[in-house]
């Protein structure tokens, strides 16, 4: 007979199995392999499931010993239901959910290009971020720099940008 942990566990997947079934739509295979590496490294028990006990080691294995049984319940109540790799999925693509496609930060950029040459100076778009809407801090915008193409001429690349806002990572040519 199947314990109350394991009965519950399996109930949850399905549930959250049922709720998320086409989570593996919003991702790129290379990023599903990513977060089943993330997952298999956090699942320190290996039962499938990622429970407070597996937050805990893998918290101590980054060298974080006194974490909180509060923020670790807080985490773990994200999900609605047990955290296996369906809902792992389903919980970072909830969180990257607030991200605007490739194509929507494309055409912001164009707009900046009225030559469309691919490229913007990297001085008029931190005059920009700097003074509309939300403005951003010049740090922040160095941070932003850190992940950008910008040649010697100082112009940023705005398609490889794009791709690396919506991936995170540069396409491998």
């Amino acid at each position: 007979m199947a314990s109350r942990k394991t009965k519950k566990k399996e109930g949850g997947a399905l549930r959250a199995q049922r709720a998320s079934s086409n989570v593996f739509s919003n991702f790129e295979q290379t990023q599903i392999q990513e977060f089943k590496e993330a997952f298999t490294l956090m699942d320190q028990n290996r039962d499938g499931f990622i429970d407070k006990e597996d937050l805990k080691d893998t918290y101590a294995s980054l060298g974080k010993i006194n974490v909180k049984d509060d923020e670790l319940d807080a985490m773990l109540k994200e999900a609605t239901g047990p955290i296996n790799f369906t809902m792992f999925l389903n919980l970072f693509g909830e969180k990257l959910n607030g991200t605007d496609t490739e194509e929507t930060i494309l055409n912001a950029f164009k707009m900046l290009d009225p030559d469309a040459k691919g490229k913007i100076h990297k001085d008029y778009i931190k005059r920009l971020l700097m003074s509309q809407a939300d403005k951003m801090t010049a740090g922040e915008i160095d941070q932003l720099f850190q992940f950008a193409s910008i040649d010697a001429a100082g112009n940023l690349d705005y398609k490889a940008l794009s791709y690396i806002i919506t991936h995170g990572e540069e396409k491998e040519e």
